[in-house]
């Protein structure tokens, strides 16, 4: 199905404070988000998730890598790409990025715990292995925690269904040098 990138004087009336909105947060309106702007309902659910799980008491790498991991998982390339871009701008290694955008978990324990989470979640479409949960709960990792990461799965989810519905929504330009296969 294609999905327009739709300026914000073409969306549908209800979409425009949205997007304004957005493009307040962000300093522009992601191709993500106006691929989806036909659907006022849609644009203010994905922007109420997007608000969500920007919540600062939770550790920024950690919701980046579970998105990272849903995106590979679900093949979402927007959101592999977007993930991506926001783990090397928080200073994660490269090699452990690259890891990840191969399916498998980065170094550092806590890291591969959050990342091994996300994974089961959507794959096991929440049915968890209490080995996975044991896990990340021995690498310190609380229930808020898991249920944070819960959140951010819900919003990769969503970015990956839209992403794949459209057959790959465009890349914005910030995201290319790490677009994904």
């Amino acid at each position: 199905m294609e999905l327009k990138i739709l300026p914000r004087d073409a969306a549908p009336e209800a979409s425009q404070p949205i997007l304004d909105g957005i493009a307040a947060d962000l300093g522009f309106v992601p191709n993500l988000a106006a691929a989806v702007a036909a659907s006022p309902t849609l644009l203010a659910g994905f922007d109420g998730l997007r608000r969500a799980v920007s919540d600062t008491s939770f550790d920024p790498v950690h919701r980046e890598i579970a998105g990272l991991a849903v995106g590979v998982a679900v093949d979402n390339a927007y959101g592999v790409a977007f993930h991506s871009t926001v783990l090397g701008r928080l200073g994660v290694d490269d090699g452990d990025i690259e890891a990840m955008r191969s399916g498998d978990e980065p170094r550092d324990a806590i890291r591969a715990a959050v990342y091994a989470f996300a994974r089961a979640l959507v794959l096991d479409r929440g049915a968890v292995d209490e080995g996975v949960v044991h896990r990340a709960r021995q690498a310190g990792l609380t229930d808020a925690d898991l249920l944070q990461l819960v959140a951010e799965c819900a919003f990769a989810s969503l970015v990956g269904l839209v992403d794949n519905l459209a057959g790959r929504v465009e890349l914005d330009e910030f995201l290319q040098a790490r677009a994904w296969n």
